[in-house]
This record gives structure tokens, C-alpha cells and sequence, in this order.
């Protein structure tokens, strides 16, 4: 279970540095395994807004904007492919210092004149894979703000090695109570409210092997915009908890995983073939799992399945060609 310390003290917070709470788990019985920070050291870059953007006169690959850093305007040369007028950027001003010790100085590029830089996450150590386009923060992401504050980087990442018999610390509402009763503290988690149904299209959810899954519960929910993002926050809180995010919906679904321990799975309807159902793998059955792999299953292994065939394996992976 790797989580991030910020986000578990918005549950509950004991007056412990970081490393003597990590110490307190690890004397409960929950092996900390590390702890990290959740971003590489850097300085000098704040929030910023492009003001203008222009085609270099004497490169096609580049871009001169304008752009405001909450003290001054500035002339910045880009090479982004995805920067845009009133865009808000992490901007290293010059004498910014980024990770791997790279110091921004004022330059000339092909003969325009540059003072400071337009950041991507990976070059913020925020992605391991280089990004060829800038971060691009929130609308409401404050211009002149330092970036690590707005970001909260100043957090740790603590790994616990869990145990097979504690999976009720497979999460932050898990790992909080564990930490409040270690404490004698109250929790505090989000207010939940139920969700009235808008429509009253259900699907039909079958369990054949009750011993194995008690309880499989679904939901139809309707009007989803494929074409949104994953809000950024949401983004990070995954990305310090081990997460890529892939799209707003499987992202939705690990973060609650996370926050409450509660595993789903979504499936598009327009690909369901008959009701979803809860049962034993027939032998030889095959899956595509999400990362290509395509394995062979046998007889004792607890599927989702509909009429066509596995679905997924139950609270592990799903089959990726009907997602």
C-alpha cells in the first residue's frame, strides 16, 4: 500500500514528523517499507498565464509567447506542441534551478530572445516518461503562485508492506483508523451522501458463485463526456499512490479503490453481451488482460464474465479489448 502522508492526514493528523509516524506503523504491526519524496527538488518556478503566442519568425517548431508570472510580463520561446493563449503553465523563471541541477538562464533561440521556460510535468520530475507537451494547470490556478506550494509538493509518499490478513488497510480510510486508534484520535473522512438515480434503466447483475463473492452490486450511469480530463489533483493524488491515470472513468474508480477500499470496475454497456456475471472460469477460457498479456485461465479462478465470455478477473484486471 504506497500512499501519500498529505492525503492521509486529511483524515486524521497526529502531531508526528513524518518519519516517527512511519516508525508508529511499523511498531503496530505495518511494516513501512519506504518513504519517499513525492517530487525531485527544484526552485524558482511559479504559476504563470500565456498572455500571447506567435510562430517564431525563423523556426517552425517553435512558438514566442508572452507570458505573465504575477510580477512581470515576459517573452518565453516554446517548443511545445499544446501551448495556447490563456493557458496556465508552471513557468521556471531565470535562476531557476530543476531537477538533475538545471540552472534556466536567459538565452537566445534562433535569434529571439528568451527569459525563462514553460514547463512539462516530466521536466518538473512529476512523469518518469519525457512529455513533449507543457503541464497545463487548472483555469483557476493562481498567476504568481510558487508551484510547489499550489502543487503541495512539500509531501512524502510512505510504502506499508502489508500482510494478507490486513487488507483493511488496503486504503486511506484503512490506514487512517489504524493511525487514530494508534493515536487516540478522531477520523475524520469525506461526507458521503447517496446518490439519487436520475433514470430507472438498470442492467441485469447475476452471482452463480455466492461463496466466492457474496454481493456484486452495479450501477447504470448514463451521459458520460469521454472527451474530459481527469482533474489534476486527482491526477496526483494517484500518480504519489504508484497510479498512471489513464481517463477520467478507470480513474474515478482507483481513486476510490484507494480512498475507501472499495474495488469497482466499469464497463462500457454499448460492449456487454447479456447480464454480468459472477462465476468460476471454465477451463482453457482466455482473457486479454489491460497490459496485452493474454493468459489462460482454469477452473478456480473467480471471473466477471457475460454472455460472450470473461470480462475480467475479479478485483485484479479486466479484459482489454471491452472496456
Amino acid at each position: 500500500m504506497k500512499f501519500s502522508e498529505q492525503w492521509l492526514r486529511e483524515w486524521v493528523s497526529p502531531a508526528l514528523a513524518t518519519q516517527a509516524l512511519a516508525d508508529q506503523i511499523t511498531m503496530a504491526g505495518l511494516e513501512v517499507d519506504g518513504i519517499e519524496p513525492v517530487a525531485a527538488a527544484f526552485d524558482g518556478v511559479v504559476v504563470a498565464e500565456v498572455i500571447e503566442r506567435a510562430p517564431h519568425p525563423d523556426a517552425d517548431k517553435l512558438n514566442v509567447c508572452q507570458v505573465d508570472d504575477g510580477v512581470e510580463r515576459l517573452q518565453v520561446v516554446c517548443g511545445a506542441p499544446n501551448v495556447a493563449e490563456g493557458q496556465k503553465v508552471a513557468f521556471a523563471r531565470v535562476g531557476a534551478v530543476l531537477p538533475g541541477d538545471f540552472k534556466i538562464k536567459k538565452a537566445k533561440l534562433r535569434g529571439v530572445e528568451s527569459r525563462g521556460m514553460i514547463c512539462s510535468a516530466s521536466e518538473l520530475g512529476l512523469e518518469e516518461e519525457t512529455s513533449a507537451g507543457i503541464l497545463e494547470l487548472p483555469s483557476a490556478a493562481p498567476v504568481g503562485e510558487d508551484f510547489r506550494t499550489y502543487m503541495t509538493l512539500d509531501d512524502s509518499t510512505i510504502e506499508v508492506d502489508l500482510t494478507p490478513n490486513r487488507g483493511d488497510c488496503l486504503s486511506i480510510k484503512g490506514m487512517a483508523r489504524e493511525v487514530g486508534v494508534l493515536n487516540r484520535l478522531p477520523v475524520e473522512g469525506p461526507n458521503v451522501a447517496p446518490v439519487a438515480s436520475v433514470h430507472e434503466e438498470t442492467f441485469p447483475v447475476r452471482v452463480e458463485d455466492t461463496e466466492g463473492c457474496p454481493r456484486y452490486l452495479g450501477r447504470v450511469i448514463k451521459g458520460v463526456d469521454v472527451t474530459a480530463e481527469t482533474p489534476l489533483w486527482m491526477v496526483e493524488r494517484l500518480r504519489r499512490s504508484g497510479i498512471r491515470s489513464i481517463d477520467p472513468v478507470v480513474d474515478i474508480t482507483n481513486y476510490v479503490m484507494l480512498e475507501l477500499g472499495q474495488p469497482l470496475h466499469a464497463f462500457d454497456r454499448a460492449n456487454l453481451d447479456g447480464a454480468v456475471v459472477v462465476r468460476r472460469a471454465r477451463q482453457g477460457e482466455q482473457l486479454v488482460l489491460l497490459d496485452g498479456q493474454t493468459i489462460t485461465l482454469n477452473g478456480d479462478t473467480l471471473i466477471i464474465a457475460d454472455e460472450r465470455g470473461p470480462l475480467a478477473i475479479g478485483g485484479v484486471m479486466g479484459e482489454s479489448t471491452r472496456e
